[in-house]
């Protein structure tokens, strides 16, 4: 298919910024952004690399800026009592031994004892 030659280009913002276009991005020198590395307001370039992650620096200036909001966690969600029991199922089979119970099923073999069935 022919492109329509009225329409421009569309532009590709790349996601892989050198220290130049991270700089720029981020409104600084490259002194500048270097400093804010250092300080641990931008991350550093993604590893084995010399390219900055642009997303990374988006969550990263989310984060210092108070944009990002934290993430709770409803205890009680059965995706998260999964995840912990998971977790201390495999922390037990490190360890050689049993399990802690989670709260959740320390709470289910009480309702059982006072609910006969």
């Amino acid at each position: 298919m022919a492109r329509n030659k009225d329409k421009p280009a569309p532009i590709i913002e790349p996601r892989c910024l050198t220290l130049q276009q991270a700089a720029d991005y981020c409104a600084l020198t490259p002194g500048g952004f270097a400093a804010w590395q250092k300080q641990g307001l931008v991350p550093g370039p993604i590893p084995g690399t010399k390219r900055w992650d642009r997303k990374a620096l988006d969550a990263a200036l989310d984060k210092a800026s108070g944009l990002q909001q934290p993430v709770v966690v409803n205890e009680d969600d059965p995706w998260e009592v999964w995840r912990r029991e998971k977790a201390a199922r495999e922390a037990a089979k490190t360890r050689g031994g049993q399990a802690e119970p989670s709260a959740a099923a320390k709470r289910r073999s009480r309702t059982a004892a006072h609910c006969p069935g």
